[in-house]
């Protein structure tokens, strides 16, 4: 029986490969401990950019994780950013063993894309959540609900990756993105949303059920 594959975004392609070259020329030129060390970054790089497949629920209001790591925020909020509403938000912090390719948390359409340059503070901190690098996305779903999930860069994570554009039809569990080495992802949720998760709760991206919209 052939074991199930875990791909590797093409995002990671320039990265993975640029390394294995530097660790082969390193051990061609007999520099042993230098090619040992490039050996272990060349392995994490690879785990870093691992894209596994994840199986969606298929629950029609149900709303899923968009990245993988750790609810470290659970709060109603006034937002005035992106819904211009009273919502739920809740925050996701990617560490960089995590997953970091992003999934669509509920089909719909992409109403706006918000990008928004600034600092690259820890991304679990307040200074992080405010001033932070930002890439907004602002979907309408079938049922007219208006959500946000928010790529915010974080310390380490200096580039954020979005595919998507204003008019694209998305479906839940898709893939739309990713931040390089370490971030968070905010969803900003109708207020009326049935929240399923607490904070300190370990989540998957595509897989673990956020909420219920009502």
């Amino acid at each position: 029986m052939l074991k199930p594959q875990v791909p590797v975004t093409q995002e990671g392609y320039p990265f993975i490969f640029f390394s294995a070259f530097c660790t082969l020329l390193a051990a061609i030129f007999g520099m042993g401990v230098l090619a040992g060390i490039l050996l272990v970054v060349t392995f994490f790089i690879l785990c870093f950019f691992r894209d596994p497949e994840r199986f969606v629920t298929d629950l029609e209001n149900a709303v899923v994780s968009p990245a993988d790591g750790k609810i470290i925020l659970v709060e109603k909020v006034t937002d005035s950013k992106f819904t211009d509403a009273e919502v739920q938000k809740i925050s996701i912090f990617m560490n960089v063993f995590d997953v970091h390719v992003n999934r669509v948390p509920a089909s719909g359409k992409v109403e706006k894309i918000l990008y928004l340059p600034g600092k690259f503070y820890s991304a679990d901190s307040a200074r992080g959540a405010l001033q932070n690098e930002y890439c907004a996305t602002v979907i309408s779903t079938p049922q007219g609900k208006k959500l946000a999930f928010v790529q915010v860069a974080g310390l380490i994570a200096r580039r954020i990756v979005c595919w998507l554009e204003p008019g694209d039809s998305v479906i839940r569990g898709r893939r739309f993105g990713l931040i390089r080495f370490g971030s968070r992802v905010d969803l900003y949720l109708p207020l009326d949303t049935e929240i399923m998760v607490r904070p300190g709760q370990k989540v998957r991206s595509g897989e673990t059920i956020i909420g219920h919209l009502r």
